[in-house]
C-alpha cells in the first residue's frame, strides 16, 4: 500500500495535462473569422426568415467567445467545459419543457436551442474540428431558416453565406492538410500562398447558375410526406363560443358594433357607404354590393399547397336585391380537438367524383376576420383553437380574429372537375337544395328567367348553323351563362361611373337591363341568379384567388385585392362547382386539374415570354407545347407496354436496351468531338504529343502521371516494337525540347512518322 501511494499518480496526470496534445490546435485567425461570420448568418437567418430576435444576444456573446477561444486555445480550460455542460444541458431541459406547447412545429424551437448550443460551443474552440462542427452548425442554421422563409430577403443572406463558404472551405481543407495558411496579398511573388479571388469568384457565379438552371427545371411534385403539418402556439379562449358571430375588423372600423354592416348601403350619414380601404367587404354574414370604393393594396396571407386554388372563405344563399346574406347563420356546428392535438376532423365530401387530397399551409401577415380561408371540401384542419365552427355553406371558423403570425394547415379533399360527368348528372335536385338555392325575389324571377331563356334560345338557334356543343344539360348551360356575362357585359373603367341604386332598384336587373354591366362581383350575383331562374340550384361564394405564386420560395401571395366573389353551382352525387363570370377571369378557377410538377419553369418561362413580341411568343408555345405533347405521348405509350403481358414487357425491355445502345453510342461520339475540339485549341507540338499519349493509353500502355516525357520514351522499348519505340523517343525528344528549351520542332517529318505509326498499327489488327 505505501509503494502504491508513493506512485506519482498526480505529477503524471499534471505532466499529461501540460504536454496535452492540444497539438491540433488552430492558429489560423483567418479561419476563425471566416467560421464566425458564417455563424453569425446562420442566426441572422433564422431572425430573418422567423422574425426573431436571436441576434441581440446571441451574436455579441458568439463574438466573445471567439475571442476568449483564441487567446485560451493551449489552455485545458477544464473549469471552462464544466460550465458549458451545465449550460448545454439548461438549455435540453428548457427546450423539452416549450416542446410540450409545439409538438406540431418544433423547427423554430430546434433552431434556438442550436443558437443556445453554439453560443455555448464557442467559448471552447481550440482545434480546427471545433471549428467544423461550427461550420456545420452555420449551416443547420441556414437550412431551418429556409424551411421558415417566406419571402426573398433571405435570398440575400444565402448568397452571402455562399461568397463566406467558399474561402472558409479552402481555409480548412488546407488546415487539414497541415499546410501554411493562406494570405490575401495579391503580389506576384505571393500568388503561391494566396487566395485566389479570381477561381472563387468563377466557383461561386458557377454553382449559382447551376443552382438556378437545376431549381428551374426541378419537377415540383406534393410535398408533405409527414403528417405532422406547421400550426401556431395554441391560443387559449375565453368565454363560449358559438360560431354565430363574425369578427370582421372593416365593419367595426366603419361604426357596427354588431359586426354585420349596412344593409342600406348608406353610412350614418345617409350618404353611400364606402368599402373599407383595407377589409374586403365580402367577409361578413350579409353584404351590400351597392358600396363603392376600392381597397389599397397590401399582403394578407402566404399559402404553402399542393395545387393551385380559390381559398374560399365563406357562401351566401339568400338575395336581398342588393346583397346576399346567409339565412342560416345560426345553424352552425362547433367542433372540438384533444387536448394533445391540434387536428380537428371535419365532414367528408359527399361526392362520387374522383378526388385528390390537397394540403394547404396558410401563414396570415395582416389581420383578417375570424373566417378560415381553405380550398373546397376540407376534411381535417390543424388550427391552434381548441375548437371551430362549420357552418351550413361549409365555411369555417375560429373563435377569435386571425391576426398577424397566426398560422394554421387544412387538408381538403378536392374533386376533379370530369366535364363529362357533370354534363350528365341529373337534375332531380334535393328538396332542402331547391329550398335554399333557388330563391330570387318574386319582383325580377320572371324578368330575369326571360333574358336567361332567351340567351339560351339564340344559342340554340346558331347552332344550327355552327357545330357547337349543345346546351342540353346544367353543367354547359353555367359555362355558356358565364362565358356570355364575361364578353357581352363590361366593368367600368372609373368606379364612380356607376350610380348608386335607389332603395327600389335591384342590382340584377339593373346590370342586365339598365348599365349593361357593372363591378366585377356584380357579375358573379348576376350569373347566380340567372342559373336560379332556370331551375339550376347556385350559391355565391367569397374567397382570395390563388395570388401571384413566388417559385423562389414556393408560396402564393396573397393580397387583399385578389377577395372577390364567384358562383357555386350544384351536381347531384358530385357536389358543389365554381365558375368565376367576371372579366378577365379564368373561365374555370384554377385547381387538381393543373399540373404543378413544372410550374417553376412555367413562371420562368412566362417571364421571358413577357418581354418577346407576341407573334414570337405563340410560335414559341405552340412548338413547346407540340413537344412536351409527344414526349409525354410517348411516355405514356412505354410505360403502358409494361401492363400488356410478357410479350408487352419484353418489347419494353428491348426498347430500352436498344435505347442505352444509341445512347452509349452518342456518348462517345460527343466525347470524341470534344477530344479533336480540345486538341485543334492546342499548340501543334503539344497536340501531337497528347495524341501520341492517347493512342498508347488505348493500347493499355499509357504513361503514369509520375513520369516526364523522357522517362516514359525510354520505357516504351520495353513494351513497344523499336520502331514503334523510335517513334515515341522522337516525339517525346522534340515535345520537350519545345517545351522547355524553345526549340522548334520538325512537326512535318514527326506526323509523317506518326501517320506511320498509325497505319502499321491499323494493319497488324
Amino acid at each position: 500500500m505505501n509503494r502504491f501511494w508513493r506512485v506519482p499518480v498526480g505529477n503524471f496526470w499534471r505532466q499529461n495535462l501540460q504536454r496535452s496534445p492540444l497539438t491540433e490546435v488552430e492558429d489560423s485567425i483567418s479561419l476563425r473569422l471566416l467560421v464566425l461570420a458564417l455563424v453569425i448568418l446562420g442566426i441572422g437567418a433564422t431572425d430573418i426568415a422567423a422574425e426573431t430576435s436571436f441576434s441581440f444576444w446571441a451574436l455579441p456573446l458568439s463574438v466573445l467567445g471567439a475571442i476568449w477561444s483564441y487567446y485560451r486555445r493551449r489552455d485545458a480550460n477544464v473549469a471552462v467545459k464544466f460550465c458549458i455542460a451545465i449550460g448545454m444541458l439548461m438549455a435540453l431541459g428548457s427546450f423539452f419543457g416549450r416542446l410540450v406547447g409545439e409538438l406540431n412545429d418544433t423547427r423554430l424551437g430546434l433552431a434556438e436551442l442550436l443558437i443556445q448550443l453554439q453560443v455555448l460551443h464557442s467559448f471552447d474552440t481550440p482545434r480546427r474540428k471545433n471549428l467544423g462542427y461550427s461550420i456545420v452548425i452555420g449551416l443547420i442554421l441556414l437550412g431551418v431558416a429556409a424551411t421558415l422563409s417566406q419571402t426573398l430577403a433571405f435570398a440575400p443572406v444565402l448568397l452571402l453565406f455562399l461568397a463566406i463558404a467558399l474561402p472558409t472551405l479552402v481555409l480548412d481543407y488546407r488546415s487539414r492538410l497541415g499546410l501554411q495558411p493562406l494570405k490575401t496579398q495579391k503580389e506576384k511573388f505571393n500568388q503561391k500562398n494566396s487566395l485566389n479571388f479570381k477561381f472563387l469568384t468563377l466557383t461561386f457565379l458557377l454553382i449559382v447558375s447551376l443552382g438556378l438552371a437545376i431549381f428551374a427545371v426541378l419537377p415540383r411534385f406534393p410535398g408533405y410526406q409527414l403528417r405532422n403539418f406547421p400550426v401556431s402556439s395554441a391560443i387559449q379562449l375565453k368565454g363560449n363560443f358559438t360560431g354565430r358571430s363574425i369578427i370582421n375588423p372593416g365593419y367595426v372600423r366603419q361604426g357596427s358594433g354588431n359586426n354585420q354592416g349596412s344593409g342600406t348601403g348608406q353610412d350614418q350619414n345617409g350618404q353611400p357607404g364606402k368599402v373599407d380601404n383595407n377589409f374586403y367587404y365580402g367577409f361578413n354574414s350579409q353584404i351590400n354590393q351597392n358600396l363603392r370604393g376600392e381597397m389599397k393594396p397590401k399582403v394578407v396571407m402566404r399559402v404553402r399547397s399542393q395545387a393551385e386554388g380559390f381559398w374560399r372563405v365563406l357562401g351566401f344563399d339568400r338575395y336581398t336585391g342588393k346583397g346576399w346574406e346567409v339565412s342560416r347563420n345560426e345553424d352552425v356546428t362547433t367542433l372540438k380537438r384533444s387536448p394533445w392535438s391540434y387536428q380537428i376532423y371535419l365532414n367528408p365530401p359527399l361526392t362520387t367524383a374522383k378526388t385528390q387530397e390537397i394540403v394547404q399551409t396558410y401563414t396570415v401577415v395582416a389581420d383578417l376576420p375570424n373566417l378560415i380561408p381553405a380550398m373546397a371540401y376540407p376534411k381535417e384542419i390543424y388550427f391552434p383553437t381548441p375548437m371551430v365552427a362549420v357552418d351550413t355553406e361549409n365555411g369555417l371558423r375560429s373563435p377569435v380574429e386571425l391576426s398577424e403570425g397566426l398560422t394554421y394547415t387544412v387538408i381538403s379533399e378536392v374533386p376533379y372537375r370530369d366535364r363529362t360527368l357533370l354534363g350528365q348528372a341529373s337534375t332531380n335536385y334535393p328538396q332542402q337544395i331547391k329550398k335554399h338555392y333557388l330563391q330570387i325575389p318574386p319582383e325580377i324571377a320572371e324578368k330575369v328567367r326571360q333574358r336567361t331563356e332567351e340567351i339560351l334560345t339564340n344559342y340554340s338557334q346558331e347552332r344550327v348553323t355552327k357545330s357547337s356543343k349543345r346546351l342540353d344539360s346544367p353543367y354547359e348551360k353555367a359555362l355558356y351563362l358565364a362565358q356570355y356575362l364575361k364578353q357581352r357585359y363590361s366593368v367600368p373603367q372609373n368606379p364612380l361611373d356607376l350610380p348608386y341604386l335607389e332603395e327600389k332598384d335591384d342590382l340584377v336587373e339593373a346590370f342586365l337591363f339598365k348599365y349593361n354591366g357593372g363591378y366585377p362581383d356584380h357579375f358573379s350575383t348576376v350569373l347566380t341568379v340567372m342559373l336560379r331562374s332556370i331551375g339550376i340550384p347556385a350559391r355565391l361564394v367569397a374567397g382570395f384567388s390563388p395570388g401571384e405564386f413566388n417559385p423562389f420560395t414556393g408560396l402564393y401571395v396573397v393580397r387583399n385585392t385578389d377577395a372577390y366573389v364567384m358562383t357555386e353551382v350544384f351536381f347531384p352525387k358530385y357536389g358543389w362547382f365554381a365558375f368565376d363570370p367576371i372579366p378577365n377571369h379564368p373561365l374555370i378557377p384554377p385547381s387538381v386539374e393543373d399540373t404543378q410538377t413544372f410550374s417553376v419553369l412555367r413562371q420562368l418561362w412566362h417571364w421571358v415570354a413577357g418581354w418577346l413580341p407576341s407573334p414570337v411568343t405563340g410560335l414559341l408555345n405552340n412548338v413547346f407545347e407540340t413537344i412536351f405533347r409527344w414526349v409525354i405521348r410517348a411516355i405514356a405509350w412505354f410505360l403502358a407496354l409494361f401492363s400488356q403481358g410478357w410479350f408487352g414487357i419484353l418489347t419494353g425491355l428491348i426498347l430500352a436496351t436498344t435505347a442505352a445502345f444509341f445512347g452509349w453510342l452518342a456518348w462517345g461520339q460527343w466525347r470524341e468531338w470534344r477530344n479533336r475540339r480540345w486538341l485543334k485549341k492546342l499548340p501543334a507540338m503539344e497536340s501531337l504529343y497528347q495524341q501520341m499519349l492517347q493512342w498508347t493509353t488505348q493500347k493499355g500502355l499509357g504513361k503514369h502521371p509520375a513520369q516526364t516525357p523522357l522517362e516514359y520514351a525510354k520505357g516504351s522499348y520495353q513494351h513497344h516494337a523499336p520502331a514503334t519505340a523510335e517513334v515515341i523517343d522522337e516525339i517525346s525528344q522534340a515535345y520537350v525540347g519545345w517545351r522547355y528549351g524553345g526549340h522548334t520542332p520538325n512537326l512535318k517529318r514527326l506526323r509523317q512518322r506518326w501517320q506511320g505509326i498509325k497505319k502499321a498499327g491499323k494493319a497488324d489488327k
